[in-house]
């Protein structure tokens, strides 16, 4: 694994046209190489990411087992289904490579005829060549570990290493070689463990642009079902299992299952408190349904997918989209308590005149609340790739709010004077 950090130069002197997601794609591909896949990612975000899942990148797949080799077969075939997944950006499973072990194994039978116990040859093997502490050494305040073994040219080749000497009990120094075997062998560079089971990982980026985090692991786990798992290819005992950022994501839409219908319910608690009507409650939260449809418009123009960023935007879209109602409805209020419409016209004119009395309050209400996340969306720096789909709904519901405020919620609270107007005639 080789981490190399690139800090970028302002952004005025990029060329023309180039964005984070080109720059990532074009080094990319100046840098290929055979059997290497590189992933692009915040240098603080990296360490998060690994701290909290082990996985470097917002997807991981572990794939669990008893036989690294099978693992590590089974996590290429997780790659290759997961590039044909949309949104899927470099994924690239861990190889087992090979790199060189030195194995001494001792023959018992052998120590046996000397009478050596088979402590004494770990000895030997951890001192005199690995160079295991023997003792401390303490000066005052100061510490000095002590070992004692060969020097570098009696133990720094195989045939050096047959010649170390073993103490017999009988006074005899009796080879190393004589007592076990020493070989050149090949083993992992690393191996990776989990729960007492080793696994392999297989790392990927999402392209947000494409799908969400929780959606592209919706459908690779599908793919990955389809691919693998049906057509037997997981043996008994292995299994695979998805990490990454996403397991916050959904842990995060959890609690906001749970938080929007508080939000909704403290909203229609406050606003019945404000009219102590449920009729005027029920004209009021029209702008909801509304606001919710602009706010997906404009997630649909602007094209960024459901997050836990827009939810949230979403949650402070129904915070301000009832406030222009609430401004019409208590002024009809106001108005029809202080005067009595005699007639359907009188009723009516009424309705129109409270309504056209608040038109510029309202007007100025949402412009000012756009305007004020207008530089929002202007972003490029740090941090825009959440603060954008945040106010995105925000804006494309209050546009929609308005209008139903405006429109159509003097129109049903006329509707509704009119049927109570017509019960107390009649």
């Amino acid at each position: 694994m080789i981490e190399t950090i690139i800090r970028l130069k302002p952004e005025k002197y990029w060329r023309k046209g180039m964005t984070t997601d080109k720059l990532i794609q074009e080094i990319i591909d100046a840098t290929r190489m055979p059997g290497v896949s590189p992933i692009m990612t915040q240098p603080i975000q990296n360490r998060i990411d690994m701290l909290a899942t082990g996985i470097q990148t917002p997807v991981g797949v572990k794939v669990f087992g008893d036989d690294l080799n099978k693992i590590v077969e089974l996590a290429i075939e997780v790659e290759k289904v997961l590039k044909t997944v949309p949104g899927a950006v470099s994924p690239y499973a861990e190889r087992a490579d090979k790199r060189p072990y030195f194995e001494i194994e001792i023959d018992r039978k052998e120590i046996a005829r000397y009478g050596i116990k088979l402590g004494d040859v770990q000895d030997v093997i951890m001192t005199a060549i690995g160079g295991m502490n023997l003792t401390t050494v303490i000066e005052g305040r100061e510490r000095y570990p002590v070992r004692v073994r060969y020097m570098r040219e009696l133990r720094d080749n195989v045939e050096a290493l047959q010649r170390v000497l073993v103490p017999a009990p009988s006074g005899a120094q009796i080879p190393l070689a004589q007592l076990a075997q020493l070989r050149k062998t090949e083993g992992p560079a690393k191996i990776g463990s989990e729960n007492a089971l080793t696994y392999a990982r297989v790392f990927v980026r999402v392209d947000p642009k494409v799908v969400g985090l929780v959606d592209f692991v919706k459908i690779a786990q599908k793919k990955v079902k389809e691919e693998i798992i049906d057509k037997d290819k997981l043996p008994s005992g292995y299994y695979i299992a998805w990490s990454g950022q996403y397991e916050a994501e959904l842990e995060a839409s959890k609690r906001l299952q749970v938080a929007l219908p508080v939000a909704l319910f403290i909203i229609f608690v406050l606003l019945y408190m404000a009219f102590k009507s449920s009729t005027s409650l029920m004209v009021v939260a029209t702008g909801l349904p509304v606001s919710l449809m602009g706010g997906i418009i404009f997630l649909y123009i602007t094209g960024y997918n459901m997050s836990v960023a827009v939810w949230v935007g979403f949650i402070a879209l129904f915070g301000v989209a009832t406030d222009n109602a609430v401004v019409l409805v208590s002024h009809l209020d106001n108005l029809f308590r202080e005067k009595r419409p005699n007639t359907l016209e009188e009723l009516r004119e009424l309705v129109v005149q409270g309504g056209i009395a608040r038109v510029r309050p309202c007007m100025m209400t949402t412009m000012t609340t756009i305007l004020a996340l207008i530089p929002v969306m202007l972003l490029t720096g740090a941090g825009s790739e959440i603060m954008k789909p945040m106010v995105s709904p925000t804006i494309g519901g209050l546009v929609t709010a308005t209008l139903s405020n405006l429109i159509l919620v003097p129109v049903i609270y006329s509707w509704l004077k009119e049927r109570e107007w017509g019960r107390l005639k009649g």
